[in-house]
């Protein structure tokens, strides 16, 4: 019996890839086959980022693209970019479908439409009108180690470099109850780990609009919730806002037993002058504040952040200031981009923009930085035990590997690698198996990956 072919391309965050793989398992319960990379497919979806005028550029290229493979292809462009921009693609040749969003479950139907009326479909809703969340759900997974959950859709925030808001729409929260099933129903397929993702995931529960009667929620009741289900062992959080932290949800969190220490708090610049500007609402002292609060509870979180260079006006006074920001927090991992006006935020409209060769510099300046901290956080772990969840697969040495809690690559020396220079005795050592956690004892740095034994508990 034919079966038509569904084929994807993911731009953009995880929240993207979450609700990629959402719309795959809608059209394979529609009765569609999910194409391979070599093979064409009916039916193209590409799920847009608007971040940047270049992500743009790459959804319109990748349009191109799926079009060429297969002239007779139906072509949906969903996402970031489509919210945004849907008069663009609306006209650009080859587009069959813009689907913002909000409403992505449509989208079989929408392909349906397409295929009896031959007529273009346009099904992009007005964010300004208060919604729901928008669920969807993801019930396979690839690897059976780690899954991701959506929590929570939109923005309130309006950073004035930031298009997601107006891309993104409003906050609106998952049900708890609806989290919980899920994360349940992933426990029971043998997941051992669960991200919390969402466009701004410290923002779960404010809602502007709640059912009434509805209790009043934050991201603890959803960690603690997810965290009492027996077969979850660890709980990852994808980026917080910094004013969420405080001491008492700190302590909250650890009483779980099952939250990574690895908290990604994006902090854009280290200069108080720039972030007034960029409207992040904290300054460096509060951040500062902020990081200190979480390693009195997690000593040996791994701290990982977003950091913006070449905002409008920033001169070389406010790269040095961050600079020496950086410098003091000691980030195990830092994301460096240099800033690119984004058509529609109130940034691209500000005076002072940098020359592009300067932005470029700063890059490379902040990115050697960030190269040496990133290692002698490494180094830091070198005689600790770190917990690591290891993979599926060894790698092309024999070796399983995974991400300790504080979220660092590591490799495991098991009874076969083990030997008298480790320092660790084979006896000590326990033989390693795909997708189980690991007190593994840090034996040496090989580049970005770190080398331990595991040891018995």
């Amino acid at each position: 019996m034919f079966m038509p072919r569904v084929k994807f391309h993911t731009l953009g965050c995880k929240v993207n890839q979450y609700e990629t793989e959402a719309m795959e398992e809608l059209f394979l319960h529609a009765g569609y086959d999910l194409a391979a990379e070599q093979e064409s497919a009916d039916v193209y979806v590409i799920n847009t980022c608007t971040v940047t005028h270049a992500s743009d550029a790459k959804s319109r290229q990748q349009i191109r693209k799926m079009k060429r493979e297969n002239p007779n292809a139906i072509v949906a462009v969903v996402g970031c970019y489509a919210q945004v921009a849907p008069e663009v693609l609306e006209a650009m040749e080859g587009v069959d479908i813009v689907l913002g969003t909000k409403g992505r479950r449509r989208l079989p139907a929408l392909v349906e439409a397409v295929k009896e009326t031959g007529k273009q479909q346009i099904a992009v809703e007005d964010l300004n009108q208060e919604s729901a969340f928008d669920t969807l759900q993801i019930e396979t997974e690839q690897f059976l180690t780690r899954a991701t959950i959506k929590i929570q859709e939109g923005c309130d925030m309006f950073c004035s470099y930031c298009i997601i808001p107006y891309a993104r729409g409003h906050i609106a929260s998952r049900p708890l109850a609806s989290i919980v099933k899920e994360a349940d129903g992933l426990a029971k397929k043998g997941f051992r780990e669960i991200v919390l993702t969402g466009i701004h995931v410290a923002s779960y529960g404010k809602d502007a609009h709640r059912a009434p009667g509805a209790p009043r929620q934050d991201l603890c009741d959803v960690i603690e919730a997810v965290a009492a289900i027996p077969d979850i062992d660890r709980i990852r959080l994808s980026s917080i806002e910094p004013r969420w932290v405080t001491p008492e949800k700190l302590q909250r969190l650890k009483a779980t037993g099952k939250l990574c220490p690895h908290f990604h708090l994006s902090l854009q610049s280290g200069s108080d002058t720039i972030l007034e500007k960029m409207n992040r609402h904290y300054t460096t002292a509060v951040y500062a504040q902020k990081i200190a609060e979480i390693r009195d509870v997690f000593p040996l979180a791994g701290i990982t952040t977003d950091v913006i260079v070449g905002f409008p006006e920033e001169g070389e006074k406010e790269f040095l200031e961050t600079m020496a920001f950086t410098e003091h927090i000691g980030f195990s991992r830092m994301h460096i981009f240099p800033y690119s006006k984004r058509q529609g935020t109130p940034a691209a409209l500000f005076t002072g923009q940098v020359d592009p060769a300067v932005k470029k510099e700063r890059a490379v300046r902040l990115g050697e930085q960030e190269e040496r901290l990133r290692y002698a956080f490494m180094d830091r772990m070198i005689g600790h035990t770190l917990e690591v969840l290891t993979e599926e697969k060894p790698d092309t040495t024999g070796r399983y590997c995974g991400y300790s809690g504080n979220y660092q690559r590591v490799a495991l020396l098991s009874q076969d690698h083990a030997k008298p220079a480790t320092g660790v005795s084979e006896a000590k050592a326990v033989a390693v198996l795909p997708n189980r956690i690991y007190a593994v004892q840090i034996l040496r740095r090989e580049g970005d990956v770190l080398v331990g034994v595991p040891v018995e508990r």
